[in-house]
């Protein structure tokens, strides 16, 4: 039985090698956000304008204890998941955490490309963008370091690098006690 969660930050990674890595291993993959999205018909977005933050993180921490019941699954963490409640100490105690560490050049480059994809981004300028990965990153990663593995995930741009990263997270994961 093999439970595994992907976290980090908004751009590291977790969806793209999550589900190359799920479907190289034969396992289920969840995104968690859209998990959410689906279980509750309503975007993030949505939940978060009409709940606020605290409401929204409560739904999130129930569907987390939902899909970590689940077996034989790969599941993509919300970049803020870790950072509520029992939430990190409930993913290390049920499964496998895995911090995808990322430069946060790196982040930036990756969240620019993809800014109109997230409303969250949309409308900043390069300049906040950077202020908002680097604070967001200071805040957050005392909860990301509590992962189990660390995995560098910078290497994701192209299907080589996917590949590779896949069988890197492979060793990572298999080659060690867990």
């Amino acid at each position: 039985m093999k439970r595994i969660f992907l976290i980090g930050y908004m751009g590291s990674g977790k969806t793209t090698l999550g589900k190359a890595y799920s479907q190289a291993c034969g396992l289920e993959f969840i995104d968690l956000d859209w998990y959410v999205e689906g279980r509750m018909h309503k975007t993030i977005n949505e939940l978060f304008a009409e709940k606020g933050e605290q409401g929204f993180r409560e739904i999130e921490r129930a569907m987390l204890h939902e899909v970590g019941e689940f077996e034989n699954v790969v599941i993509a963490c919300g970049g803020g998941t870790p950072c509520f409640f029992d939430n990190m100490p409930y993913m290390n105690s049920v499964g496998t955490t895995v911090f995808l560490d990322v430069d946060p050049e790196v982040l930036f480059r990756r969240l620019k490309i993809a800014k109109m994809k997230r409303p969250l981004l949309a409308d900043k300028t390069d300049d906040e963008l950077t202020e908002t990965i680097n604070s967001a990153l200071s805040q957050r990663l005392p909860y990301y370091l509590q992962a189990k593995y660390h995995f560098n995930a910078e290497q994701l741009e192209s299907h080589r690098q996917i590949e590779r990263s896949v069988k890197l997270l492979d060793q990572l994961l298999n080659n060690q006690t867990i």
